[in-house]
């Protein structure tokens, strides 16, 4: 099968965005994020008829960059996708993207040390494989050797029934005993928060606990909250390797487009969705807002996919008068997560010793803490995330930033609440709280950690300085777009994430009552578990099943930081 090698340009994209929309299509999906175009992809080759509509004015959700600077000296910054694991010769990602005929090169970062997390008095390097992990812990914390072998033992329990998942179908014989022993020790544990494994695990040190939650800024939560189980596949995830795509994340969803349009699908970019149709219980199309001075547009479908959030998916597209009240009431119970404040920086001159690492620096060990706000109080920090596009992918400096310079990122946690940074849901829905003055003055505030880090614990720049331009602060993302949908992670009981793994029974799954639509967006059946790198529809999927037919499962993006 032919692989894409190409990289979207900005004329691609204002044609998606000016394309004839057919009136009918077999498979209409909503969002074009990284899950909607491998839907798309995997779709469009088994021969369907597909359109992807997107209301921003490039694809990949996400996994998108944006520039800065003049043509001469030109800056691309991520803005969701950082690092990703298991893309090794056989990872379960690079083998699905094949599967569709889409080619992406995967460097890794530092094996040795792909996150490193800086608290006070101590830096710990997690490197991508369990057993150093655990050699590592180990020697840090002599004194706690039970507990850390108990929760590396989890993380692998977890790591081989994800394995096995990934492969689809029913397990071979042979995984049969390495599968039963993993799902007995997590059994006890499917309920859980991720604090209270710590605590069955009889980890005490806080140090300890601070080092086996440090990468909790990848989904947004304290222990306290969050599923024992999305925390242990995330770390499993990147315990396959940790990498950065070449020429950022970008370029995976460009070439996932191209491929789509390869086979005769159509992405159409800056074309909202405003409605899903809904006649006599089912889905049967959507509708598009008027543009240009136009009408309103109908375009009729077979199935309905959404990769938006569900709960916008449920109560705004679809509508209560189409649902059960007690799924409305469930919807409405979704939470956001903690939102990110991000600055983007262009320095000069070397970053000495800096590695293809992402520093995640904590003032202190109280993780808890660390998630911690005082609604009545001026926003603050506790910590930050700090990384580097031109040393995790040298190969594509130039494209990263201009020549000497380095691209760097900076992000913090902050309060995702509209009031705090005094914009109200209006202003958020048309972009004008940008010209609020409030907001500008609370939004240069939240520094703390957010801007000390670059100064403290990253190794010291010698004779570097910040480019003037390029280094002022980024939006909160609880702010890009509506329901903060650059950045969804929601809160629910524990045990619904591994309730609603792939592959295990649908019991609580609260299955949405209408028939061909699919929400697989990101909020929807708490599946966070498939951050553990299932990036692909079920493995049968559009092979088997006609168009027609019910999609089961859409694809998902571990797309962290």
């Amino acid at each position: 099968m032919g692989r894409m090698s190409v990289t979207t340009s900005p004329s691609t994209s204002s044609r998606r965005a000016r394309g004839s929309i057919e009136d009918r299509v077999d498979v209409a999906i909503v969002g074009a994020g990284l899950g909607g175009l491998v839907a798309a992809a995997r779709l469009a080759q088994a021969g369907r008829r597909v359109a992807v509509f997107e209301g921003h004015y490039v694809a990949g959700g996400c996994a998108t960059q944006f520039s800065r600077g003049p043509r001469s000296a030109r800056y691309h910054f991520d803005v969701g996708l950082h690092y990703v694991g298991d893309c090794g010769r056989d990872g379960q990602i690079p083998r699905l993207l094949d599967e569709v005929g889409v080619h992406v090169d995967f460097r890794p970062m530092d094996q040795d040390g792909f996150d490193t997390l800086v608290f006070p008095g101590l830096e710990f390097r997690i490197p991508a494989s369990t057993e150093a992990y655990r050699a590592r812990l180990r020697d840090t914390f002599p004194n706690e050797r039970r507990a850390i072998d108990r929760y590396v033992n989890l993380v692998e329990a977890v790591m081989t029934a994800a394995r096995t998942m990934d492969r689809g179908g029913r397990p071979a014989l042979r995984d049969w005993p390495s599968l039963a022993l993993a799902g007995l020790r997590l059994a006890p544990h499917k309920n859980a928060t991720i604090g209270a494994v710590l605590d069955a695990c009889g980890a005490r040190d806080p140090a300890l606990r601070a080092v086996l939650l440090g990468q909790s800024g990848d989904y947004g939560l304290p222990p306290s909250k969050v599923s024992a189980m999305l925390h242990l596949g995330l770390a499993g995830h990147y315990f396959r390797g940790a990498y950065y795509p070449e020429g950022g994340g970008q370029v995976i969803a460009d070439r996932l487009a191209a491929r789509i349009e390869a086979l005769g699908g159509a992405v159409h970019l800056r074309r909202p969705v405003e409605k899903i149709l809904i006649e006599n219980g089912r889905a049967v199309g959507v509708r598009l807002p008027p543009k240009a001075g136009g009408a309103a547009r109908d375009v009729r479908a077979d199935v309905v996919l959404s990769n938006a959030d569900l709960k916008r998916t449920l109560l705004e597209l679809v509508g209560p008068e189409h649902l059960p009240s007690d799924l409305i009431t469930r919807t409405r119970d979704y939470e956001m997560a903690a939102a990110l404040q991000i600055t983007f920086l262009g320095i000069e001159g070397a970053l000495a010793g800096m590695r293809a690492t992402n520093y995640w620096q904590f003032d202190s060990f109280d993780m808890e803490g660390f998630y911690r706000d005082d609604p009545t109080g001026p926003i603050t920090t506790h910590g930050c995330y700090v990384t580097s596009a031109s040393l995790k992918d040298p190969k594509n400096a130039a494209h990263h930033a201009p020549a000497g310079v380095t691209n760097v990122e900076v992000m913090t946690v902050v309060s995702g609440s509209l009031e705090r940074f005094g914009v109200s849901p209006r202003d958020a829905e048309s972009w004008d709280y940008r010209k609020n003055e409030r907001y500008r003055a609370i939004k240069g505030g939240p520094r703390g950690g957010h801007g000390r880090a670059p100064r403290r614990h990253v190794p010291r720049r010698q004779g570097s300085r910040r480019v003037p331009g390029v280094g002022d602060a980024g939006e909160p993302r609880a702010l890009h777009g509506r329901d903060g949908r650059h950045r969804v992670r929601h809160r629910r009981d524990a045990g619904a994430v591994l309730r609603q793994a792939p592959g295990l029974p649908d019991a609580d799954r609260g299955a949405v009552p209408l028939r061909r639509l699919h929400p697989r967006g990101a909020r929807d059946r708490r599946r966070d578990v498939e951050r553990q790198g299932r990036l692909a529809a079920h493995r049968e999927g559009p092979r088997r099943h006609r168009a027609r037919a019910r999609l089961t499962t859409s694809p998902r993006w571990p797309c962290s930081r």
